[in-house]
């Protein structure tokens, strides 16, 4: 066992950090179910149980989680685009509200029963403490509890309603919908508020914007996006 492997985030854990890490990061990464993660490992001849896969993502997946969120800190954009999406858990409707910058990088995400001015407003004051600032600009869709709530919370910040301006807050909800599909669904709000709160900070650190920028750069971003991954999770690159 690597000194790297002692660390004391990973102490008391059978396997090393770089087989830890190689499985959360495949989880939280790709659309892959625990199974398939699983039956991934064993390819390489590392035996792993899917519900060890679970519990490596709850527990080092959020501390991970939140490392890419400090460090994000105060670096994303000013224009923030806010959209909320119904998801059926249950048989009973709850709302994904999420925001997003100019980039597409996620800023905040709020699992809620409500669709309507409170809900905004709880997102909005999340979003407030968590930025540390007031956006330039916010963009939504037509619903008119996100200016209501506005009025109240951001009085003077530039508010656009537009359908068509929001594309990119409604395009961030699709790898949530992917993996709900292959989890057949999530469990409870909370699970879904606890999932989101992983997958988004880690989408962010490997998330890759695609307009004017060559192949190269995407390369460079991506190489640094990947050390970026091996410092927090406190192991050596393959």
């Amino acid at each position: 066992m690597t000194q790297v492997a002692r660390d004391r985030l990973y102490r008391r854990h059978r396997f090393p950090a770089e087989v830890i890490a190689q499985a959360v990061w495949r989880y939280l990464r790709f659309p892959l179910s625990l199974r398939m993660v699983e039956d991934l490992m064993a390819a390489r001849g590392i035996i792993v149980s899917h519900q060890s896969v679970r519990l490596w993502v709850e527990k080092f997946g959020r501390h991970f989680a939140n490392e890419i969120r400090r460090r994000a800190a105060g670096r994303l954009g000013d224009k923030w685009h806010l959209d909320e999406v119904v998801i059926s858990i249950g048989g009973k409707k709850n709302w994904l509200w999420r925001a997003v910058d100019q980039d597409g990088f996620v800023l905040d995400v709020l699992v809620q029963s409500r669709r309507n001015t409170k809900a905004a407003k709880r997102l909005m004051r999340k979003l407030l403490k968590g930025q540390g600032r007031s956006p330039r600009v916010m963009i939504t869709d037509k619903l008119r509890s996100y200016g209501a709530a506005k009025r109240d919370i951001m009085p003077c910040v530039e508010h656009r309603s537009h359908k068509g301006l929001n594309n990119g807050a409604e395009n961030s909800h699709q790898p949530t919908r992917r993996r709900e599909r292959i989890m057949k669904g999530f469990k409870s709000a909370r699970h879904l508020q606890r999932f989101v709160s992983i997958h988004d900070p880690v989408a962010n650190l490997f998330h890759i914007p695609r307009h004017d920028i060559s192949s190269d750069h995407q390369r460079e971003l991506r190489t640094e996006a990947m050390q970026m991954w091996n410092e927090i999770a406190r192991i050596q690159a393959a």
